[in-house]
C-alpha cells in the first residue's frame, strides 16, 4: 500500500533508534531516545499560497532529513512499518554527503 499526502506534508521513515551508549551500555527500547532523522518516502504537491499559486516542496523522495525531537507526532503504520507524517516546516535540513 502506498500513502500520498496531501498539500505540504511530508512523510518520513525514521531511523533505526540506537540501541546501544557510546560506552556500550544497552538500552531497553522504552529508555532509547528516538532518532530525529530519517528518510523522507512520500511527499505532497506543495503549499496553497494566498493567491492560489501552488509552491513546490524544498525535500524530495529519497532525502535524508533532520527533524525536531517533537516533530510529526502524527504517526502511521503502513505495511507493518511505522511512518511520520510532518508538515514540510518541521524539517530543519537535509542532509548532504
Amino acid at each position: 500500500m502506498k500513502i500520498r499526502p496531501l498539500h505540504d506534508r511530508v512523510v518520513v521513515r525514521r531511523q533505526e533508534e540506537e540501541t546501544t551508549t557510546s560506552g556500550g551500555i544497552v538500552l531497553p527500547g522504552t529508555a532509547a531516545e528516538k532518532p530525529n532523522q530519517g528518510e523522507v518516502v512520500a511527499i505532497g504537491e506543495g503549499r496553497v499560497l494566498d493567491n492560489g499559486e501552488v509552491r513546490p516542496l524544498s525535500v524530495k523522495v529519497g532525502d535524508k532529513v533532520v527533524f525536531g525531537q517533537y516533530a510529526g507526532s502524527n504517526t502511521v503504520k503502513i505495511d507493518g512499518e511505522e511512518l511520520i507524517i510532518m508538515n514540510e516546516s518541521e524539517i530543519y535540513g537535509v542532509l548532504e554527503g
